[in-house]
């Protein structure tokens, strides 16, 4: 059976891992609170230790869990350099996946009033994701090996909500100018 190759998941969980050990559970829980960076599923994540497994990257072990034993995985000394070397690597511009500039590109094929309507849920999104910021922030002195890196983390998603924010705002207001004077009157942000 061939060795799975590691994926950006990989490296991901190999961070959430870290030095002090995680379940599958905590692995979900991780990555899922930090949904701007991580889009892996659930189920992508549940899996993603056994590839590390195989590439022999972490161990695992039973632990005491609240009412059942679970199953930690730790990190061995050739998955701690996997992702030394991985982290040493020059960090580039983020490829984003972006839905609602997808809407832009093509927004000759739709009415302004039809993009304006399909980029409502961009608002949402910027609300409960800076909720989940706040309450990450919130968890920082639990961890604090990591409490200065995930306090810049936190920046840089607080930064990149705001200037979605900022860009819709610009959108509306260029696609429907009402929209300006109502959003004003409103007191909306």
């Amino acid at each position: 059976m061939p060795v799975p190759k590691p994926n950006y998941l990989s490296y991901g969980v190999l961070a959430a891992i870290g030095e002090g050990g995680a379940s599958t559970t905590e692995l979900v829980d991780m990555l899922a609170r930090g949904q701007m960076f991580f889009t892996s599923s659930p189920s992508q994540v549940y899996a993603e230790p056994k590839r590390l497994l195989a590439l022999g990257w972490v161990t695992r072990e039973k632990a005491p869990g609240k009412t059942r034993n679970r199953t930690v995985y730790k990190l061995t000394e050739a998955g701690r350099e996997a992702l030394r070397e991985h982290l040493r690597e020059p960090a580039g511009f983020p490829r984003l996946q972006h839905a609602a500039a997808r809407r832009l590109f093509a927004g000759d094929m739709i009415t302004d009033a039809e993009i304006l309507t399909s980029l409502e849920r961009l608002r949402t999104d910027i609300r409960e994701l800076s909720a989940t910021i706040a309450a990450n922030e919130a968890r920082i002195s639990r961890f604090p090996d990591r409490a200065r890196y995930a306090r810049l983390l936190h920046s840089l998603g607080r930064r990149l909500l705001e200037a979605h924010s900022d860009w819709l705002d610009e959108v509306e207001r260029e696609l429907d100018p009402r929209r300006d004077t109502i959003r004003r009157r409103s007191g909306r942000t």
